[in-house]
């Protein structure tokens, strides 16, 4: 396949899966209300995706090295879209945490297996496409709730919104994904497929850099939109585009992000976005009406747009063992902190508020600020 086309197949695949996965997002409150689940309560549902990841991440690489990455997306991928569905029919909160853990699975194992892919691909071609990767993601991600914001204004359910999905999706992710080649790994100095995934120094310092800008992302993804139902006399249309707003300033700094790191080196950009991160959540929290929170949303959207691509990009790169492992026990801990997030900012929500639940992210942030010099394993 020619390198162009190879390209544009792995950015088109992080693409589908931010379609396949983002839907269930802008759902997330009516799913909430047909339930009649408070933010408390909700917070501790949200631990299904987090718990679902993590039973199969320290078997993600052996798993990868023994069917292939296109394999794994080809059966996890649906399983995604599928299960985003049955969300909508099954109204029990256990029903509901048992199909967001089934959705975490295939949303994990399909997202280390497009991020190695994706890490092949660069080391293959000698070109930077990762955070261009991530870009599209966000884009796809920015199209569905989009969708999501424009069906919940037009009061169309989630069932015919999710459920008229899985054949399109399901047929995308064929489409771009059955043709693509198989690419080598990338070299490494351990034993291919020889241990589970455990994290070691080298990914828990990146993993110090990230985790602030994935927990900022996974929180704005899940409560931007009630916080501005809870805080604000705002339209549901306007509440809507809480998410949206994150998401444009993703994708917009993700999709040029990497012909700024050629430039600049990831430390500097890093700790720059970083900045810029702090001041969108300060604005979030301290925004006294939903349109400034908006462009809080946007700020903070711009400023953690490519800190977790960064991450797994310089996990790949380590070099003492095979990618994958770096990757997944890299991503293991992001979703072991997961895990806890939603019940603490829940938590926090029912108790404070949303808007000081949002607060709690800031020393993570300037953890995030402090720790970008762990980038410069991706300087090569």
């Amino acid at each position: 396949m020619h390198p162009i086309a190879r390209h544009w197949r792995i950015i088109a695949l992080f693409f589908t899966h931010a379609l396949a996965s983002g839907a269930i997002h802008t759902r997330i409150p009516d799913l909430q209300l047909a339930i009649g689940l408070s933010e408390g309560q909700l917070g501790l549902v949200l631990i299904g995706q987090p718990l679902g990841g993590l039973s199969m991440f320290l078997f993600s690489s052996r798993i990868i090295e023994r069917f292939g990455t296109r394999r794994v997306i080809l059966w996890l991928l649906p399983l995604v879209t599928i299960t985003a569905a049955l969300a909508t029919i099954l109204l029990h909160p256990i029903a509901l945490f048992i199909i967001l853990a089934l959705n975490g699975i295939g949303f994990s194992l399909s997202n280390v297996a497009m991020n190695v892919e994706a890490d092949r691909v660069e080391a293959a071609s000698g070109e930077r496409v990762m955070n261009t990767c991530h870009g599209a993601w966000s884009v796809g991600f920015l199209l569905t709730a989009l969708v999501g914001a424009a069906l919940r204004g037009l009061h169309i359910s989630p069932a015919v919104h999710l459920w008229a999905l899985v054949p399109m999706l399901i047929a995308l992710v064929v489409f771009v994904v059955r043709p693509m080649p198989a690419m080598p790994p990338r070299p490494h100095t351990g034993e291919a497929g020889s241990r589970l995934a455990w994290p070691t120094l080298a990914t828990l310092g990146l993993v110090a850099f990230g985790l602030g800008a994935g927990l900022s992302e996974g929180s704005a993804r899940a409560w931007s939109i009630i916080y501005l139902r809870d805080e604000f006399d705002a339209p549901a249309w306007l509440e809507s585009l809480a998410l949206p707003a994150l998401l444009v300033a993703m994708a917009v700094g993700r999709l040029v992000a990497d012909r700024w790191i050629e430039r600049l080196g990831p430390v500097r950009v890093g700790r720059g976005l970083a900045t810029l991160a702090i001041g969108g959540l300060l604005l979030v929290v301290l925004a006294p009406t939903a349109m400034l929170a908006l462009a809080g949303f946007l700020l903070l959207g711009l400023g953690i747009c490519v800190l977790y691509p960064l991450t797994l990009s310089a996990a790949a790169r380590l070099g003492n063992r095979p990618a994958a492992e770096n990757v997944a026990a890299t991503t293991l801990v992001f979703q072991i902190v997961n895990l806890g997030a939603p019940v603490l900012i829940g938590a926090v929500a029912e108790g404070f508020g949303v808007r000081l639940a949002f607060a709690t992210l800031l020393p993570l942030l300037l953890l995030t600020w402090a720790t970008a010099g762990r980038l410069r394993a991706a300087e090569d």
